[in-house]
């Protein structure tokens, strides 16, 4: 593997370590921001920078269509054209194709389909998304492609998209090669079928990867459902390689999966969720459109070093929401961003002092309390 992975401590079967890349240190437990057309939305990279990212994940799909894979690599790469020096995980563009577009055809080679912007035609095979992420955008941690099915879904697919996305891993590592400053993660697939993903589990071991994800949740499957599966799941992958749940999610999945052994995250939902008038707290989601924090002069938290969360009051974001003001948009996505940076920091740190069930509890007591799973 061309990056160290240090696991630091456990407790129970969580744990904190340090991912070693050739751009930088990620502390694990770690949030991604998604970055998804070369930008946190609503938020410069020395913001995002300052709430304590250690990496951004960029999305394939979006880059390959506008402004080009090509074009990014006259550019110098993705990390040039943004300005952050930091490392950048990429999606395969695989989740995107499969929710976004129109697709035409799904073939053992490739999957052909209809941009969302233009409705031109597109091909992304195995080899095509490796040469976009790898080679084109730069990305430090590369995604296989691979096939999400949606939920519920029905045995037989999920056990064929499964076996369609090892054969895709397949080619998606032979096209990666071996590479000294960049890694490739595998993804586990098999919906909530426990027999499914250790068939995919044991398959992507044999192919052998630098990182391995668990796909498929986050589609609508809920809380509950996503916990029974991450009762097993990241068991099933390697003790000494980071295991990244893809596209999760609320506070507490964060700490419900941390508790079974995830070490990554992405999702979209602290940016999406600023933009539209809600804080996320230590005492759980705050709707400041509400008119209760009209007057309300404290600020969402003071204890967070981030400005937007420790500097402006409640009452001055109620107005700039209410108002529809852009301001308003770009603080509540830095408080929200600061807030989940905040929340994995507090979780390296319980789990380094043997102490994280006392966290999970006491999060629970005084965020889940406050908010609907």
């Amino acid at each position: 593997m061309p990056f160290p992975f240090d696991i630091a401590a456990t407790d129970g079967r969580a744990r904190t370590g340090v991912l070693k890349t050739a751009r930088g240190e990620i502390r694990t437990p770690a949030f991604m921001p998604v970055g998804t057309a070369a930008t946190v939305k609503a938020l410069t990279v020395d913001q995002v920078a300052q709430t304590g990212a250690d990496i951004l994940l960029g999305n394939t799909y979006h880059l390959m269509l506008r402004p080009g894979p090509e074009r990014m690599e006259r550019l110098g790469g993705l990390h040039k054209f943004m300005r952050w020096d930091r490392p950048i995980l990429t999606d395969s563009g695989g989740f995107q194709v499969m929710s976004l577009s129109g697709i035409s055809k799904l073939t053992e080679e490739a999957v052909t389909f209809s941009s969302h912007i233009d409705g031109s035609k597109h091909v992304l095979t195995p080899e095509r998304s490796i040469e976009i992420q790898a080679d084109r955008l730069g990305a430090d941690i590369s995604m296989q492609l691979d096939q999400c099915v949606s939920w519920p879904a029905e045995r037989p697919a999920a056990q064929a998209a499964m076996e369609l996305s090892i054969r895709w891993g397949a080619r998606s590592k032979a096209a990666f090669g071996t590479r000294e400053t960049q890694a490739l993660f595998g993804i586990q697939q098999g919906s909530t079928f426990e027999d499914l993903r250790r068939q995919s589990s044991e398959q992507l071991l044999e192919i052998g990867f630098d990182g391995y994800a668990i796909g498929g949740l986050a589609v609508g499957e809920g809380h509950a459902a996503m916990c029974e599966v991450l009762d097993y799941a990241p068991e099933m992958l390697p003790v000494d390689r980071p295991r990244y749940l893809m596209g999760v999610g609320k506070p507490v999945d964060l700490v419900e999966a941390v508790a079974r052994g995830v070490d990554m995250f992405d999702c979209v939902l602290p940016t999406r969720a600023g933009r539209h008038g809600q804080a996320w707290t230590w005492d759980g989601p705050l709707n400041l459109k509400n008119a209760r924090f009209a007057e309300d002069q404290d600020p969402l938290d003071a204890t967070l070093n981030c400005p937007a969360s420790s500097t402006y009051s409640k009452a001055y974001l109620h107005h700039l929401i209410r108002a529809d003001e852009i301001l308003g948009k770009v603080l509540l996505t830095w408080h929200n961003l600061a807030f989940y940076q905040a929340l994995t920091a507090a979780m390296r740190e319980a789990i380094a002092a043997g102490r994280f069930e006392a966290f999970r509890s006491d999060f629970h007591a005084r965020h889940v309390s406050n908010s609907k799973v």
